[in-house]
This record gives structure tokens, sequence and C-alpha cells, in this order.
């Protein structure tokens, strides 16, 4: 690639079609977090549910999807709060994040991803403060949407 300076470099980039985060609050004073195994750092950990994008896919759309998918509720009010790139050096993924309420369970069966072990559990925010403060959260996606509720 030619630099704006003029010089050329090579990068390897990875091409993603995006992601939702979910600020899941079944009330404005709690927050669901799952807790899922991720093989790439071979552990559990407590963190926001998120998924990527299908292709096409409308990220309101993905953000109910993967609500359901992850914490088994539909949410009846969603709106975008963040729209941030959590690894620009070489990767072009953005993540949107969504908060969510006003919960209902889905009117048809919802299927998990077969690669998926996921427990969802309501914490009030100085509960999911404090997993932050103990490194029981790992993941910057999950610091950085809890700091958006709780600012």
């Amino acid at each position: 690639m030619r630099l704006p300076n003029g010089r050329t470099a090579t990068f390897d980039i990875v091409r993603h079609r995006g992601s939702v985060v979910l600020i899941a609050q079944p009330t404005r004073q709690s927050v669901v977090l799952i807790r899922q195994f991720r093989y790439a750092i071979g552990q559990w950990v407590w963190e926001l549910p998120a998924g990527s994008l299908e292709r096409g896919e409308r990220p309101d759309k993905a953000a109910r999807r993967e609500c359901e998918e992850e914490i088994g509720m539909s949410p009846r009010r969603i709106s975008k709060v963040a729209a941030l790139y959590p690894t620009p050096g070489f990767c072009d993924e953005i993540m949107l994040f969504y908060r969510c309420s006003h919960f209902v369970r889905p009117t048809h069966r919802v299927h998990a991803d077969p690669d998926e072990i996921i427990e969802p559990r309501v914490f009030s925010l100085p509960e999911a403060g404090a997993l932050v403060e103990h490194g029981k959260v790992v993941d910057m996606k999950t610091i950085l949407g809890l700091g958006l509720i709780r600012s």
C-alpha cells in the first residue's frame, strides 16, 4: 500500500463484516453478562453478549437476533450507543454497541450457535463493576460497554 507520505509498505489486514455488542439491561440498574469459554485464551470469561453480522444483515436486526440467541430474550427497545473499531491496526471490524431493554420471550424457537456454550446471568451494575475490578472481566468490549452505561 502507498502511505500518505509516499512510501510503500506491506500490511496484513483482516476484513470483517462487523459485529454487535449488547448492553442488555432488564432494569436501569442491572445488566446481563454471559459466561462463555473462549478457546483463543483457554478460559471461561464473563462478557457482554455479542456476535458478528451476517452477510447483508442490518445491525439492529443482528442485535435482536444475538439477544435472542445468547440471553433467550427479545428486546422491545433497542438503541445504538457507540460504533468503535477494536483493532484498527490490522482489522476493519466495527463494533456497534446497542442498549437493549424491555424484554419479552421470543415467539419462536431460538437456536444457539453450535460452537457456543453460554450461561447468561443478570448482575447489578455494582456487581458488574466488581467483576471488572477483580479481573473477572478480561475483554475490552465488555469493560468499555459497561463504562458506557455507568458514566
